[in-house]
């Protein structure tokens, strides 16, 4: 049978059936990271519960996030060097990056939103919201948000994993973890190199997190601290099909600190977030074609305040304030800050015994800009607890980055009298499950009013100036099966279909029309006795090009309960494809290692 025919119906399948679920028992290795549908704690119930394995083929923190409907536009050999992060047909501007809860997104591009100071060891899971559920944590989830929940400390916990493979790749990760009754601690430390699939795509990268967390009356502070250093070939990175052999030297430093309070009916929650980041871009190393050499640093502070409280035959109702501040200090954007000041409220209340509601409404005052009112409503009505629908409306915004409103280059002209970006979001979907079934289907629909993007206003012009468009309408399926086959064989898959339509003709757009179409991703998970067994296919097709088929494989073998040797194999079919027009990708790649933890 061929690969179309097997495509087919995989997709009759997944038209009929979707899912959100949740596995009873990890069934990978010792590093596994929870991948799930599900909200920010402050918003509301979650329509669409479940979770997903993610993270074995790539050994990086974002390798399960496809079946959450993220379309991830690598630019690396390795997923988290330098990866976009795409949300129902959005741009990577359009998705809300969340680091426990906590709005993390880059103010100069959304090129540097997988810049998160944290090592796949660290991450307990990492939530996807959509667009109705992402309201309260502000700005930029025009397609949705992707929420990175840390891990706690555990009491005297020690972990190493050591990966080699193809083109001199490397990878060490050690960790500690330790707890007391009144404090913990976790630490982890990674470095990874490899000298590239082709010229110009090496890269070293290290990143070292702390968590930590103290018990106080009546609750807990928690702080969280990361470093992240990379250098790495931009080959084409940002001129995609012009050959240049570029290269990018990037720094990030990120704090979270915060206290959760709980007395009685209240939860009072205090928090604050601070985050830096430095790159250095080299357009041609050679220095033959070119002499650009740019530097930037911005930074980002935001303290906010949320208390809530259960009212009674009122639910539970909350509120908080938030302050946010960006700089950024830059040879080619200039100098240039902006601050925003921010109230919202949310509530959540069973009205019967099988409806529940949840809405959230918040108010931002971003200065050079009119205030701008966002919200969210959402319902679920359970048939029973195997069979539920939902409904969701929003109202989402974004502001322009610094790249957006101040680059200049001899090809980008950035715009500094762009307008924010606004999106109503609307949603339905029925979720359910049977013995060894999961399944559900989500239709969304996005309407985009002054939309940004990169265009060229004829085919001839010779830069791309950034512009508010007058938007478009997005229109889209999401679904997902899980199957028990047998007792050890589960069967994971997830179909995402797009489609949008511009309410502007004539524009020459240089992201918006980038979109993926159709967008499949099965996992075939054979629990043995000796360890956990994956064979997974992806297939993805972006509107105006052909699409690709990838498959990839991990086997593994447990010498016992904490540790395990394994063997990955990715693009096994050694397909010639580009996420990024113009930008190639890796062909096969062959790894293999070993990880312990005692």
């Amino acid at each position: 049978m061929n690969t179309k025919k097997v495509l087919g119906i995989i997709f009759a399948v997944m038209v009929c059936f979707s899912t959100s679920y949740c596995l009873e028992e990890s069934v990978s290795n010792l590093g596994s990271i929870v991948i799930s549908k599900k909200k920010v704690p402050v918003s509301g119930f979650d329509p669409t519960e479940g979770s997903i394995i993610g993270q074995q083929f790539n050994g990086s923190s974002l390798g399960g996030l496809a079946f959450s409907g993220v379309d991830l536009q690598s630019r690396s050999p390795m997923g988290d060097i330098q990866t976009d992060f795409v949300v129902r047909g959005g741009t990577f501007q359009d998705t809300q990056m969340l680091l426990n809860g906590r709005r993390i997104n880059d103010p100069q591009t959304g090129h540097f939103n997988s810049d998160i100071p944290v090592t796949s060891w660290d991450i307990e899971k990492v939530e996807v919201l959509s667009g109705s559920a992402s309201v309260l944590s502000g700005p930029d989830a025009v397609g949705g948000a992707v929420n990175f929940i840390l891990k706690k400390p555990q009491a005297h916990e020690r972990f190493l994993a050591l990966t080699g493979g193809q083109d001199r790749t490397t990878s060490v990760l050690v960790g500690v973890s330790e707890k007391n009754k009144d404090a913990g601690f976790r630490l982890s430390l990674e470095n990874q190199q490899s000298g590239g699939f082709h010229e110009d795509t090496d890269f070293k990268k290290f990143t070292g997190a702390l968590n930590s967390s103290i018990r106080i009356p009546d609750g807990e502070f928690t702080a969280a601290a990361g470093y992240l250093d990379k250098e790495f070939g931009a080959y084409d990175f940002y001129t995609p099909g012009s050959g240049f052999p570029s290269r990018e030297w990037i720094k990030t430093y990120l704090v979270n600190t915060g206290f959760a309070l709980e007395r009685g009916d209240w939860i009072i929650k205090p928090d604050f977030v601070w985050r830096r980041h430095y790159d250095t871009f080299m357009l041609d190393k050679t220095q033959v074609r070119s002499t650009y050499l740019n530097h930037h640093r911005n930074d980002t502070y935001t303290p906010s305040f949320y208390v809530s409280r259960d009212m009674g035959v009122f639910g539970r109702t909350g509120a908080g304030v938030e302050y946010g501040e960006e700089k950024i200090i830059s040879g080619n954007l200039g100098n240039h800050s902006r601050r925003h000041t921010s109230i919202y409220s949310d509530g959540t209340k069973d009205l019967t015994y099988r409806l529940s509601a949840a809405a959230a409404i918040r108010f931002d005052d971003f200065n050079g800009y009119d205030k701008i009112g966002t919200g969210a409503v959402n319902l679920k009505y359970a048939f029973t607890e195997e069979h539920s629908v939902f409904t969701g409306l929003s109202k989402n915004i974004r502001v322009p980055s610094f790249t957006e409103l101040y680059y200049n280059d001899p090809i980008t002209e950035g715009n500094s009298g762009l307008q924010a970006a606004q999106a109503l979001n609307y949603q339905i979907g029925y979720a359910g499950k049977k013995e060894s079934l999961l399944s559900g289907i989500t239709v969304f629909l996005r309407d985009e009013k002054d939309t940004i993007d990169w265009i060229k206003y004829f085919p001839g012009q010779g830069k791309w100036r950034a512009d508010n468009i007058q938007g478009s309408l997005v229109l889209g399926v999401e679904n997902r099966l899980g199957i028990s086959i047998k007792e050890n064989i589960f069967l994971e898959s997830a179909y995402t279909f797009t489609q949008k339509y511009e309410k502007e003709e004539g524009y020459v757009y240089k992201y918006g029309s980038g979109y993926a179409k159709h967008v499949n991703n099965t996992s075939l998970n054979f629990s043995t006795p000796f360890g956990l067994q994956v064979i997974g296919m992806t297939y993805k097709k972006k509107t105006g090009r052909d699409g690709w088929f990838l498959l990839n494989t991990y086997l593994s073998y447990n010498f016992n309960s904490k540790s395990c040797v394994f063997f990955k194999v990715t693009n096994a079919c050694n397909i010639e494809y580009q996420e990024i027009e113009g930008i190639p990708q890796p062909g096969r790649w062959i790894g293999a290692g070993i990880q312990m933890s005692w």
